[in-house]
C-alpha cells in the first residue's frame, strides 16, 4: 500500500541489512520470501505496510492472522489501514491566524502568474548512501560552478555528469515552473524575493542536495489573503497531516522488534 515519504529522524533496526542469513521482519513477520531479494526503497514501502496491518490487528480494526510472511492485503484490508490512519492521525484545519502568517511570509507562493525557469543538478540521498560525503561533493561542485572563471557551458556540462535527475540529460532544465509545480521546500526557495540575486545556491530538499541556478523571473501579480486563503489553508494541513502521519509511523516502529531493514522510529508519542 501507499504510505507517507520517507520520515527524518534516527535509524533503528539498521543491523544486518542486506546480510545473507538475516530474513527482513517485522515482529517477526518475513517482509519477503524465501529468495526474494526487494530494493530497498520496496522494501522499506513493505515494512511500512507490515507495521500498519499489525497496528491494525492489534486495535481490532483487521481479524488476527497467523502468519509467517506479510500477507497482501486486499481492497478491504486497504480501506481498513486508511480509515485507522485517518482516526488516528485526523486532518486539523489551521487556523486564521496561522494563514494570514503564512502569507505574510510567503505571498510570492500565491502570485498570480509567477514562474521561474530553474536548472539543477541533483545529488539524489539514496539507501545506503554517505550523505555527508554526498553533501560534500555537492559543496564541491557547487564551489567549481560558482568560480569565476566557470564558464556558462560548465553548468550543463556537469548537470549530465552529476545529477541524478532525468532533466540532467538536457542540462539539468527543468523549464518554467510555477509555485504549484514544486515541492514546498525547493518551491520556498525558487520564489523566494529575498535570494533573488543568488542565482546558483544549494538547497536540500527531501530528494536530497540541489545545485539550483535559477535563469529567469516572472514575479507575477500579488493575490491579496482573503482570496488566497482556502489555497493556503489547504496547503498548511496537508503539510501538518504529512508530518503527523511520519511520527505516527515512526511511534510504530519505535514499539517494533525489526530485523533486516532500515526504518526510521521515534520514542515520542504522536503530536498534532
Amino acid at each position: 500500500m501507499s504510505t507517507p515519504g520517507r520520515p527524518e529522524g534516527e535509524y533503528r533496526s539498521a543491523q544486518h541489512e542486506g546480510t545473507p542469513g538475516i530474513t527482513p521482519s517485522i515482529n517477526g513477520v518475513a517482509l519477503q520470501a524465501a529468495g526474494e531479494e526487494l530494493a530497498a526503497p520496496e522494501l522499506r514501502e513493505r515494512a511500512w505496510s507490515e507495521l500498519l496491518r499489525q497496528e491494525a490487528v492489534r486495535t481490532g480494526r483487521l481479524p488476527a492472522q497467523e502468519v509467517t510472511q506479510a500477507p497482501r492485503l486486499d481492497a478491504a484490508g486497504e480501506a481498513a489501514i486508511h480509515r485507522m490512519m485517518e482516526e488516528e492521525v485526523p486532518l486539523r484545519t489551521p487556523d486564521d491566524e496561522e494563514c494570514a502568517r503564512f502569507h505574510r511570509l510567503q505571498p510570492q507562493l500565491f502570485a498570480l502568474g509567477s514562474k521561474v525557469r530553474v536548472r539543477h543538478i541533483l545529488f539524489a540521498v539514496t539507501p545506503g548512501v554517505d550523505v555527508r560525503a554526498l553533501a560534500q561533493r555537492a559543496e564541491e561542485a557547487l564551489l567549481e560552478l560558482t568560480h569565476r572563471d566557470a564558464p556558462p557551458e560548465r553548468f550543463a556540462e556537469r548537470a549530465r555528469e552529476l545529477s541524478n535527475c532525468p532533466s540532467g540529460a538536457e542540462g539539468g532544465d527543468l523549464g518554467w515552473l510555477a509555485p504549484a509545480d514544486c515541492a514546498p521546500e525547493l518551491g520556498a526557495v525558487f520564489f523566494d524575493e529575498k535570494l533573488a540575486g543568488l542565482q546558483t545556491r544549494l538547497v536540500q530538499s527531501r530528494f536530497g542536495f540541489h545545485i539550483v541556478d535559477i535563469v529567469e523571473r516572472e514575479p507575477g501579480r500579488p493575490v491579496p489573503y482573503e482570496q488566497a486563503r482556502e489555497r493556503i489553508a489547504g496547503v498548511l494541513a496537508q503539510r501538518a497531516r504529512l508530518t503527523a502521519l511520519h511520527q505516527y509511523i515512526r511511534v510504530l516502529a519505535g514499539r517494533a522488534r525489526i530485523e533486516g531493514v532500515e526504518i526510521e522510529a521515534a520514542d515520542s508519542p504522536l503530536v498534532q
